[in-house]
């Protein structure tokens, strides 16, 4: 036997004979502390095993340290939680919530519009902590909007420090504005701030007026249709509803897209849409009657006046600055049963300017829109206004009863129109020609125009009816142009300036001449007034321009002469004073224009504008020569250059 088998034998023998004796001890021994050991190859005695069992050991009660580490770290986790939710619930630490914070307004729901209106706000800070450099701002419409979104009025009321369980008080008064029925929308804000923080917080409430009853009444009498190109009336009243008189009132007109205003009494006070009322005084109405026409508009289309009142603004004296009161008039577009259009040489406006020697031709188109027969169709014009000429009117297959200056087309000069079918259209015609606007014995016309009212009736027959009256028809107004008269003349012996050279011109010598521009106008005032004209290359000019009052330049570059006459009255030069201006040029002849007649100023040109007629003028006069037939002591062949 090996020497190592027999001493693990022996050592077998040896551990039996100790286990079986009476006298064996056990020996417990006990170790507080646990050593990690390396464990190296395993061994062939008992003590290799013991070795490995304790390593055992310490891996298990590693991984039981960890576990109990764990559950100690949530344990005290969970009990620091339990005392921070108990003191905040406790003792309430230092916070502050929006809704520990109530805001009560006490006031009237009810008002009149620009009345006074008490509230009273009551601030309620329920919280632990105080609330401070606490702002209380109350906002509201400034005008009749209905919402904050437009203009507001904002008031701020400081309160201070606002203590923990405390109410304040304040008493506010506010005004509003809007229609009757309308509902106006109050804000009532609370900024604050907390201890220790520089944040700001709000605290918010509406609160909802009704307006019983407006500062300034507004009613509107207009009719609810009209037909396309048709004259429109409307009147507007503004009544004050108030105890209290109020200053410095406007209403204005927003008109719609499609109207033309003609005008209005009173007239207004800026532009043609804003009237100053001034100071209105309760229960006095104040009325404007406005007078237009719907143009440019379509069959089924809907037109909304726009009518506001309100007091006047202290930067825009045109503006409104706190609207009192608004409201709208809609007016629809609906198109005739039976339509007469009238067109003047040969054009469809709502108003017409024509020159005083020119003819006017008028043309009116007529329609049966219904899908109904029409009976008895007639049309009338009736012409009126200081420019008429009765004596030129001519009816085109009708009658001119002068007794009542009207044309009349009916079934005895028109044989189609005792039925007209369904659809049917047609044309009359009439002639007509101004008065002079200037005569020795009527004068001068003032504000020259002819007015021409156009009716169509008819009669159609409905079921269980004899016959339905149709009618239809519009109106138009023709304005005559003034006569503008612009005068061009060149002189030598006579005018303002003593002139100098030879008569005839000789070739390489220098002769001056006067040349006189003037103006004159009949009915209408001319305004911007510009007479312009240029020298030719053999001509320079001279100057001076005499009266020196009047706005006359050359530009030497450009070789232009300019006179800026401004106004021309009605009546300049014909009935009033005479409006002109002088200048001297100097004309030096080349060898080259021997024989000939030259030109000493180029066309001249005079623009304006036609106040009345609301049309720009023009009138072009032609090129001076050197032969001057306006100068009484001119000599015959004094206009030929001579060597």
């Amino acid at each position: 036997m090996p020497p190592n088998d027999r001493e693990k034998l022996s050592k077998i023998e040896d551990l039996k004979s100790r286990l079986y004796s009476k006298n064996f001890q056990t020996h417990i021994e006990h170790r507080d502390n646990f050593q990690p050991e390396n464990i190296g190859e395993v061994t062939d005695s008992w003590n290799s095993v013991k070795a490995g069992s304790t390593v055992m050991a310490d891996k298990f009660f590693a991984k039981t340290s960890f576990f109990k580490k764990f559950f100690m770290f949530s344990v005290i986790f969970f009990t620091l939680a339990l005392i921070y939710a108990g003191y905040i619930f406790f003792a309430g630490g230092n916070t502050v919530s929006n809704d520990n914070i109530d805001i009560a307004i006490l006031g009237n729901t009810f008002t009149a519009g620009g009345d006074e209106l008490p509230l009273q706000i009551s601030i309620t800070n329920k919280n632990s902590s105080a609330l401070l450099l606490a702002d209380l701002v109350i906002e509201y419409p400034k005008s009749s909007s209905g919402d904050l979104s437009g203009d507001t009025e904002r008031n701020r009321i400081s309160l201070g420090t606002i203590p923990a369980g405390s109410v304040r008080n304040e008493n506010v008064t506010i005004v509003l504005y809007g229609e009757q029925g309308s509902v106006r929308p109050v804000r009532v804000s609370m900024e604050y701030r907390v201890d220790g923080s520089n944040a700001i917080f709000v605290k918010e409430k509406m609160y909802n007026v009704n307006i019983n009853s407006t500062p300034i009444d507004l009613t509107v009498n207009a009719p609810n249709t009209i037909s396309p190109n048709q004259d429109l009336s409307m009147d507007v009243t503004a009544t004050l509803n108030s105890t209290k008189a109020i200053q410095k009132v406007l209403l204005k007109i927003d008109y719609p897209v499609g109207f033309q205003f003609t005008s209005a009494t009173p007239m207004p006070s800026y532009g043609n849409n804003v009237w100053n009322f001034g100071d209105l005084a309760p229960g006095t109405p104040h009325k404007i009657t406005l007078l237009g026409k719907m143009i440019d508009v379509v069959d089924g289309e809907d037109k909304t006046f726009k009518i506001w009142t309100g007091s006047q603004s202290l930067v825009d004296k045109a503006a409104i600055d706190v609207v009192f009161n608004s409201l709208g008039q809609t007016v629809s577009i609906q198109k005739p049963s039976v339509e007469a259009k009238l067109y003047i040489n040969g054009q469809y406006q709502s108003s017409y300017s024509v020159d005083s020697k020119s003819q006017i031709i008028g043309e009116i188109k007529w329609a049966n829109n219904l899908n109904t027969k029409i009976n008895d169709l007639e049309i009338h014009a009736k012409i009126s206004g200081n420019a008429l000429d009765r004596k030129t009117i001519v009816a085109q297959q009708g009658f001119y009863n002068s007794s009542i200056d009207t044309i009349i087309w009916d079934k005895n000069y028109q044989r189609s129109f005792a039925e007209v079918s369904p659809g049917d259209a047609g044309s009359v015609s009439f002639n007509i020609t101004p008065l002079t606007l200037f005569s020795a014995q009527s004068g001068m016309l003032s504000s020259p125009s002819i007015n021409i009212e156009v009716s169509i009736t008819g009669k159609q027959s409905v079921a269980g009816y004899d016959t339905a009256s149709l009618t239809g028809g519009e109106s138009k107004t023709i304005k005559v142009i003034s006569d503008v008269g612009l005068s061009t003349k060149a002189l030598y012996y006579s005018g303002a300036f003593t002139n100098t050279g030879p008569i005839p011109p000789k070739a390489e010598k220098e002769t001056t001449y006067t040349v006189v521009w003037f103006v004159s106008n009949t009915a209408n005032s001319i305004s911007k007034a510009v007479v312009h004209s240029t020298l030719p290359p053999w001509v320079r000019y001279v100057g001076p321009s005499m009266p020196a009052s009047e706005d006359f330049t050359y530009n030497a570059s450009t070789k232009e002469l300019t006179w800026n006459a401004g106004n021309i009255p009605k009546g300049t030069g014909i009935t009033g004073a005479d409006k002109q201006v002088s200048f001297k040029i100097g004309f030096t002849p080349s060898l080259s224009q021997l024989g000939d007649v030259p030109i000493i100023i180029n066309d001249t040109t005079l623009t304006g504008h036609d106040d009345f007629a609301n049309v720009d003028i023009r009138v072009n006069k032609s090129s001076l020569y050197t032969r001057l037939p306006n100068d009484p002591t001119f000599p015959a062949g004094g206009d030929r250059v001579v060597q």
